[in-house]
C-alpha cells in the first residue's frame, strides 16, 4: 500500500512492479484518510483529487508523472464529462510528455465515482 493514499475500494494493492513496469490501479475521487466518501463536487474536482491520489501512489513507488507511458481513463457520462475531465487531466503533463491514453465510458464507477483512473509507468531498477 502506497503511504497517504486513499483506501483501496476493494482487496488489491495500490500499484504492482513487474519488471521495469509500475502497473498503478486505478484511483477513485475519495480523500487520503477519508474513508470511501467522495470528493465534493462534479468531474473538475473529481478528475483532479483522481490525478493527486494517482501521483501519491507514483511517489511511494519512486515515480512521476513523466514516467508514466499508458493512462486508461473511465467516466460514467462520456459526452458530458469528456472536455470537463481533459481540461483538468491536461494540466498534470506537459505537452511533449503526454503519454499514450485510451479514455471510455462506462455505465457505472465503484463508491458512484463519476471518474476513475489508472495508468502504468516504466520505472527502471537500480
Amino acid at each position: 500500500m502506497a503511504p497517504g493514499a486513499p483506501t483501496p475500494v476493494a482487496p488489491f494493492s495500490h500499484a504492482v512492479r513487474a519488471g521495469d513496469y509500475l502497473f498503478v490501479t486505478g484511483q477513485m475521487p475519495t480523500l487520503p484518510g477519508g474513508g470511501l466518501t467522495l470528493v465534493a463536487g462534479g468531474v473538475e474536482e473529481q478528475t483532479r483529487r483522481v490525478m493527486d491520489n494517482l501521483a501519491l501512489v507514483l511517489e511511494a513507488a519512486g515515480a512521476s508523472w513523466p514516467d508514466v507511458v499508458q493512462v486508461r481513463v473511465y467516466l460514467t457520462d462520456f459526452p458530458r464529462d469528456f472536455a470537463a475531465m481533459n481540461a483538468v487531466y491536461e494540466t498534470y503533463f506537459p505537452p511533449e510528455l503526454r503519454p499514450a491514453r485510451t479514455c471510455v465510458g462506462v455505465t457505472a464507477l465503484a463508491v458512484d465515482a463519476l471518474v476513475e483512473i489508472d495508468c502504468i509507468a516504466w520505472v527502471p531498477q537500480t
